[in-house]
């Protein structure tokens, strides 16, 4: 039987508690959220509103306080072996070369690697670093590194990749550059992703749907269907369309309390009576 390019996921009200002694702490509360197959929805919100921790009990990798994941009708309840996951950090082993690192999946399970070296090396060249597989991480760019990574994910063709701020450590140009490589990547396969970033033009280029938390402890404030043309250019920011999707999540962020106008008066000369 053929495995699902993509999957559906489910989170049904739930909970992560956290416990430090006597003291308890909710880093997400109630949340429901439905992300439908082969969908890419990005998880936007302040410092602190629980965004990784969701993203870790999609993967299993921490479990719910109350409520339920599921994946399909499966009930999350272990670490899945059907979702990639890429972090901020790129994770890559230094001792192994890009090529090597792109088939460490594969080869932790087992696998026979020499049957996945094709999709590796067609990965590699989609990203501009087939030339260099076999060059080891230290001899590699920040942004390269991260590029590896994200191969990594995707080797095995998982029906769900996750990632966690994956650009956050980038230049800005580079940046720019990687989410055309993400679009690019994803496009092919259309596995179901989860995204988690503070970028809200980011969040909008790259996204089917956005989905915006709260502050602590973090609920769903919204789900902003994108509807912009795909495969999309960086000039579609400038459209109107992609402006007013900006805006829509900004106001939220500023009703929030998160994005304030400071105040400009002018300080009263020292020694001055107000």
């Amino acid at each position: 039987m053929t495995a699902p390019r993509s999957a559906e996921i489910h989170c049904d009200r739930v909970t992560k508690t956290f416990r430090s002694g006597a003291r308890t702490l909710d880093a997400v509360s109630s949340l429901s959220l439905d992300i439908k197959p082969g969908t890419f929805l990005s998880l936007v919100g302040p410092s602190g509103c629980g965004k990784s921790t969701l993203l870790l009990m999609i993967a299993g990798l921490t479990g719910c306080s109350s409520g339920s994941i599921s994946v399909g009708d499966e009930v999350v309840r272990a670490p899945r072996r059907d979702a990639g996951i890429v972090f901020q950090r790129d994770s890559l082993l230094e001792w192994r070369t890009v090529l090597d690192n792109v088939l460490l999946i594969p080869d932790l399970r087992g696998l026979r690697t020499s049957e996945y070296v094709g999709r590796a090396r067609e990965l590699l060249e989609q990203v501009g670093l087939l030339q260099y597989q076999h060059l080891y991480p230290s001899q590699l760019s920040g942004g390269m590194r991260q590029r590896v990574s994200i191969v990594r994910a995707l080797v095995l063709e998982q029906p769900i990749l996750l990632m966690d701020e994956p650009f956050a450590a980038l230049d800005a140009l580079t940046r720019e550059q990687m989410i055309l490589d993400l679009q690019a990547l994803w496009w092919r396969t259309r596995p179901t992703v989860v995204f988690v970033t503070h970028d809200i033009g980011e969040a909008v280029f790259l996204s089917d749907q956005v989905a915006v938390m709260t502050p602590h402890p973090g609920r769903i404030q919204s789900v902003e269907d994108i509807g912009l043309a795909r495969p999309r250019r960086l000039g579609i920011r400038q459209s109107a369309e992609f402006v007013a999707h900006e805006r829509k999540i900004y106001e939220m962020f500023t009703r929030f309390g998160i994005i304030r106008e400071p105040d400009y008066a002018p300080l009263a000369p020292a020694g001055a009576v107000r």
